[in-house]
């Protein structure tokens, strides 16, 4: 009986028990009637987005995400609000989506443009020093073919023609983990220390610095790839084999713990 409740509860009444569902839906619609016709919105979907890039006159959907960051990411700007969203119209290149930027002036929101690619799902908002502006870094991640790559990245900000504002990274650590695609992580014998996977981020345990959960093989760890080697997997037949110089450290057998890094001087440490 309770489950059939919770389906046929119609959503005018779960706005009256849950307020705060109300006012979300209309902040998503006055975000979304900046840039689509009315009857063109349906809940947290615009249906035709109008200015959509690269469009061709193509019918570009666009659904605002639950993901958002605000802050004063421009020093001679208002505060802007970044909201993830998702479109047909985006390839896997651009993982589907990206973010859509709005102004914040007084008490009502511009539309600065779409940022397709721009992942501001998982960040952390650090204030400088001068506090004359917000620095955003966040956590970035695309998997293809097997290959999965994230990054820690900080976020730039920059008046661009039309009024829009454009974003790009300036990545602090990138990582790359190749176990979904070949069963292995390749290392160069060379190499001191390699990072795999990052995730989690966090701010860091002093001003200007973040942290995040690390996948590794450090100097021990490559040392053993390249000497004796680990143990193969099961499906070995399917695992690539390192080539002269190469050692391979197998799912399962790097190391993991969290990495540090200063914003400012870019350094990364573990601990």
């Amino acid at each position: 009986m309770t489950k059939l409740f919770s389906v046929l509860l119609s959503l005018p009444l779960l706005c009256q028990v849950f307020p705060g569902i109300a006012e979300a839906a209309a902040t998503d619609r006055a975000l979304l009637s900046l840039f689509c016709a009315p009857g063109a919105i349906a809940g947290t979907t615009c249906k035709r987005a109008r200015s959509y890039p690269d469009s061709e006159g193509r019918r570009c959907d666009v659904t605002l995400k639950p993901e958002r960051q605000q802050g004063r990411f421009l020093a001679s700007s208002n505060p802007l609000l970044l909201v993830s969203y998702g479109s047909g119209c985006e390839p896997h290149a651009t993982d589907f989506g990206g973010a859509i930027v709005f102004e914040q002036v007084g008490g009502a929101y511009k539309f600065r443009g779409f940022q397709p690619g721009m992942q501001v799902d998982e960040c952390v908002i650090s204030t400088t020093r001068n506090e004359a502006q917000d620095v955003l870094v966040c956590l970035t991640g695309h998997m293809g073919q097997g290959v999965v790559e994230t990054g820690v990245a900080r976020v730039g900000f920059a008046n661009a023609s039309g009024g829009s504002i454009e974003m790009s990274y300036d990545f602090l650590l990138q990582a790359e983990d190749t176990t979904g695609a070949y069963l292995t992580n390749i290392v160069t014998c060379s190499e001191q220390l390699k990072y795999f996977d990052l995730s989690k981020l966090a701010a860091g345990p002093s001003p200007g610095t973040v942290v995040a959960d690390v996948s590794y093989a450090d100097r021990e760890t490559i040392e053993t790839a390249c000497g004796k080697g680990f143990p193969k997997p099961k499906d070995a037949e399917d695992m690539r084999e390192p080539a002269a110089g190469e050692g391979s450290v197998p799912q399962g057998y790097a190391k993991t713990g969290s990495v540090v890094i200063d914003i400012a001087s870019r350094a990364a440490r573990l601990r």
